[in-house]
């Protein structure tokens, strides 16, 4: 009977503690776009990536246009000049394929460029992020754009407004993008704790 009423105690106290607990989450895909950092890293990203599959295509399109010939000459060339023009076919497409796999390739230059452009990037988002979960003793704070699934999240728990307001103090001025469902406005959640159990308040973003 005492083990019983032991265990019931642990049981009890163990849900108090969870029910102690405070959470948030954030939209980091909503962060990003109100960070105009972000935007011009993207746009340095799109055009280098167009550049790139132009100078690819190029590549491949002379490599068709090689064999295109070779296939209207070879009834009139030597077996050693057929030999010599199917090895350059073979070593142009061979080059574009390198091409392709340096540029778009795994740790390749379109990689290595996101990671030295967006990257810090978001190392200043998780940083905002771990500042205001101290300062507001927030026990988890999830991603909703992240891979983990959410079937609700109650908006007066969102905390993204905060995160881009810690980074504009520490970025500069920013200027929030537009977008529907969101508020340029911060939110001032932080005025109210957050619980497990949300009570009926406001700061929503609209």
């Amino acid at each position: 009977m005492k083990k019983i009423l032991l265990t019931c105690m642990g049981l009890v106290f163990t849900m108090t503690l969870i029910q102690a607990q405070k959470f948030a989450y954030v939209d980091t895909k909503y962060i990003l776009d109100n960070i105009p950092e972000y935007a011009e890293a993207q746009a340095q990203i799109d055009e280098l990536s167009v550049q790139w599959q132009e100078e690819i295509e190029g590549k491949f399109a002379a490599v068709e246009k090689m064999y295109k010939d070779y296939q209207a000459q070879s009834v009139l060339l030597p077996v050693e000049m057929k030999s010599k023009k199917e090895q350059e076919i073979v070593d142009v497409e061979r080059e574009a394929k390198d091409l392709q796999r340096k540029y778009f390739g795994k740790d390749g230059e379109l990689f290595k460029k996101r990671q030295e452009l967006v990257k810090p990037i978001q190392e200043k988002i998780y940083n905002a992020i771990q500042q205001i979960a101290d300062d507001y003793n927030y026990a988890v704070v999830f991603d909703k754009a992240g891979s983990l699934t959410m079937m609700y999240a109650n908006p007066k728990y969102d905390i993204s407004d905060e995160v881009l307001d810690q980074l504009g103090a520490a970025m500069g001025s920013r200027t929030r993008t537009q977008t529907s469902g969101t508020s340029t406005q911060p939110s001032g959640k932080h005025n109210q704790p957050l619980e497990t159990h949300p009570k009926p308040s406001g700061g929503e973003r609209k």
